[in-house]
């Protein structure tokens, strides 16, 4: 028995493995090397953007036949444009100090730049720059940040259309450099009230500001409403093609408003409408004056299923005086405004959920010959065809 229980034991030990203290030290794991993203998350910010590229054709070329361009980024008569590589870089906590950059790169930048920085060959701007505080209800912002009004941004995949409204291109400003605060009463109704320099001005034209208010309001699931008005004195400059300089001051005044319908989730409706004055305008018949500009713009978005949707908009502005969109040529005598309407149909197919390709028709209609073409000769219309590939990270 002594023998038996000796065996067991010497086998034991001679198949035991072999001790640590026996076997080479085994080398530490290396830490584990964080990656960028997870070190923005823990950091609380976000990087996002939008790569913009299109196509686009049109009858005109691209120009009303007073020489300012006839659509706000794609008047390219026959092109592939890089529109914009839109990269915003943002730490905006619920409460506390925070911030965003909002950076535009490509041929929209000289569209959107603030008075005194922009060039017909700028592709680089500084969209949206601000400082923020938010402390319970209040959120303060002060920099250079993008207009509330409009249903329409700058950004693409913030729109449902290629193509920008006369609206947003015509009857409203980009951006504002200021300050503004928004007063949260309740999940159903904000107020908002701002000063700043005015109009897509980095730096002040003049010594007067701009008071900003506004109010949004989501009293039902299905019904949003939001109403801005902006006013204060402005050199007045905008598009008046007559004058070579900026000319006098006076004060300008943009009221808007949109409203939102959601029938279902797959579709809504929205109405835009905007009215607009400045003072101390030049007018059509070379006398001056308070110029006005009204119009509305309808959009219908439905959903058809998961990557396909289609878009429909349209719209009308009364440019009574030129003062936007530039005077049109009437007769050897006269000068004069016009009424400009369009319509537009927007299909996206969504491959996957970053990417958005987008087809376009649209046409204008003037009750002036104000569309330029190839020939020489005005013409009261103009067509055009565009494709659109968004992608966003």
């Amino acid at each position: 028995m002594q023998k038996k229980l000796l065996a067991v034991a010497l086998g034991t030990l001679f198949t035991m493995p072999v001790l640590a203290a026996d076997a080479p030290a085994a080398a530490p794991a290396a830490p584990a090397v964080p990656s960028v993203s997870a070190i923005l998350d823990a950091s609380g910010i976000s990087i996002t953007g939008d790569l913009d590229a299109s196509y686009n054709s049109l009858s005109g070329t691209g120009k009303f036949t007073s020489g300012g361009n006839d659509r706000v980024f794609d008047y390219a008569h026959n092109s592939f444009t890089l529109q914009a590589l839109d990269l915003t870089i943002a730490k905006q906590p619920a409460e506390g100090f925070g911030g965003l950059v909002d950076l535009t790169l490509g041929k929209d930048a000289s569209t959107i730049a603030s008075y005194g920085t922009a060039s017909a060959n700028q592709t680089f701007d500084i969209t949206q720059a601000y400082f923020q505080y938010a402390g319970g209800p209040i959120t303060i912002i002060a920099g250079k940040f993008a207009t509330l009004a409009g249903q329409e941004v700058i950004k693409t995949s913030g729109n449902t259309n290629f193509s920008r409204s006369i609206l947003f291109g015509y009857a409203i400003p980009f951006t504002h450099t200021g300050a503004r605060a928004t007063y949260k009463i309740s999940d159903a109704a904000s107020l908002i009230a701002g000063v700043n320099n005015g109009w897509d001005q980095l730096t002040d034209t003049n010594s007067n500001k701009t008071i900003e208010l506004g109010a949004a309001l989501n009293p039902t699931k299905s019904f949003a409403l939001t109403i801005q008005d902006y006013n204060g004195a402005e050199q007045v400059n905008g598009t008046n093609l007559l004058s070579g300089n900026p000319g006098p001051q006076g004060r300008r005044n943009i009221f808007d408003l949109v409203a939102t319908y959601t029938v279902t989730d797959s579709l809504n409706f929205v109405l835009n409408y905007d009215y607009g004055s400045q003072e101390n305008a030049t007018l059509a018949n070379n006398t001056n004056g308070t110029a006005k500009w009204d119009g509305f713009a309808v959009y219908g978005n439905y959903q058809i299923n998961d990557p396909w949707r289609v878009s429909v908009r349209g719209e009308y502005f009364d440019d009574k005086d030129g003062y936007r969109t530039g005077y049109v040529y009437v007769s050897p005598a006269q000068l004069g405004g016009q009424k400009w309407k369009e319509v537009t149909v927007t299909v996206g197919y969504a491959p996957t959920k970053n990417t958005e390709l987008r087809g376009e028709v649209r046409k204008d209609i003037s009750n002036q010959a104000s569309f330029a073409y190839n020939d020489g000769i005005g013409r009261k219309d103009q067509s055009s065809v565009g494709l659109e590939a968004i992608y966003k990270f």
